[in-house]
């Protein structure tokens, strides 16, 4: 119905685009590198790490070069980021700017609880709505019910795809160190295999948030006696990420929210074994006991169990290697991607369709005037 090829390609993208500094690419900077590939001119907001000046780096962006674009995306998040789409959003209605949101952020639906009506405002001051979360839309509905799903998109041909099978005793945990990630679960998951396996090892790698989670995983390293099946990297470029997990076998995912799950993704093209919590998307994208195996949130006991499954039960480690891989296949950008550039090209149609007819209801009362 809207024609991609001769659409008037010129975007406004906002969202946080901070991997120069924090070494970890969002998934606006992936799309926006995606578009510019593939023709589109993309004018992105922002680069700025500190909140105040990004907030007003957005807002500024968005009004300044009102003439260089026809449409915009803007992702949104819980929590304080959520203002940046609340004030970009009013800025763009004031222009008359047609504007798509995406829904990211496992803590979304709690935040929309307790901000109902902002949220509500938001989604319905948009022209399109879309998340790549299942969990998300089904959650979020309330506030409106055409939201679409469109998931998140990864490079398959960076990854190197090896198939594990057992036993294999080299395990990886790839987030951020913060709280919501829950990384001291990785600890305590790792101290009870230890006592089994005293050759197992751990790599925890991922940027420090400063919320102290990075300290209490070393004290409690120590305290549990695994300091030497650890290792820490605080955080590695986007660009590496396939190479690090390429020489594990165990992908560890202990989080507490979850709205789609790009590193447990990207575990899944390298056709690693994922042990992963059951909260958020996860156990809309994950099949247990198919393709990974899910567990409950917090549950150390459990995510212990489920790696010593595929320590000792043959032909579970080679099953879940397989089937994760076949799963990450359908997420690739040859087939993500023009599914985002028709959204893009239906928001920027769909405006130009109705600047054509408000045109055309000015000439006709014009005419009947001078008649």
């Amino acid at each position: 119905m809207y024609d991609i090829l001769h659409a008037d390609k010129k975007l406004l993208m906002i969202g946080n685009l901070l991997s120069r500094s924090i070494f970890t690419k969002s998934i606006v900077e992936e799309l926006y590198e995606r578009l510019t590939e593939k023709g589109w001119r993309v004018t992105p907001t922002s680069r700025i790490k500190n909140r105040p000046a990004r907030l007003f780096d957005m807002v500024s962006t968005a009004w300044i070069n009102r003439q260089q674009y026809s449409g915009a995306h803007i992702v949104v998040y819980s929590g304080l980021a959520f203002l940046y789409a609340e004030a970009v959003g009013l800025v763009l209605r004031m222009l008359k700017k047609p504007f798509l949101l995406t829904l990211h952020g496992g803590n979304l639906p709690a935040f929309s609880l307790r901000w109902p009506s902002r949220v509500s405002n938001l989604l319905n001051l948009a022209d399109l709505v879309g998340t790549p979360s299942f969990y998300i839309k089904n959650k979020l509905q309330q506030f409106r019910e055409d939201i679409i799903y469109l998931p998140n998109g990864i490079s398959l041909d960076n990854y190197y795809n090896r198939l594990r099978v057992g036993p294999i005793y080299n395990m990886v945990w790839l987030r951020a160190f913060h709280k919501i990630y829950n990384p001291v679960m990785a600890i305590r998951t790792l101290a009870l295999l230890a006592t089994e396996y005293p050759d197992i090892q751990l790599q925890m790698t991922g940027p420090d948030k400063g919320d102290g989670s990075l300290q209490e995983v070393k004290n409690l390293a120590e305290q549990l006696g695994v300091g030497n099946n650890l290792q820490i990297t605080l955080g590695i470029p986007k660009g590496k990420v396939p190479s690090h997990l390429s020489g594990h076998d165990i992908f560890l995912n202990t989080t507490n929210y979850e709205s789609f799950g790009v590193s447990v993704m990207e575990a899944a093209a390298s056709g690693m074994c994922i042990v992963t919590t059951n909260v958020g998307e996860l156990p809309y994208l994950w099949q247990h006991d198919h393709d990974a195996l899910l567990v409950p949130p917090d549950d150390s006991e459990a995510m212990a169990a489920a790696v010593r499954r595929i320590l000792t039960e043959s032909g579970l480690a080679e099953r879940l290697s397989r089937n994760a891989r076949k799963k990450a296949e359908q997420f690739d950008w040859s087939i993500i991607l023009p599914q985002w550039e028709a959204l893009f090209t239906e928001v920027i149609q769909k405006s130009q369709q109705r600047l054509q007819k408000g045109e055309s209801r000015r000439v006709k009362a014009f005419d009947g005037f001078t008649t």
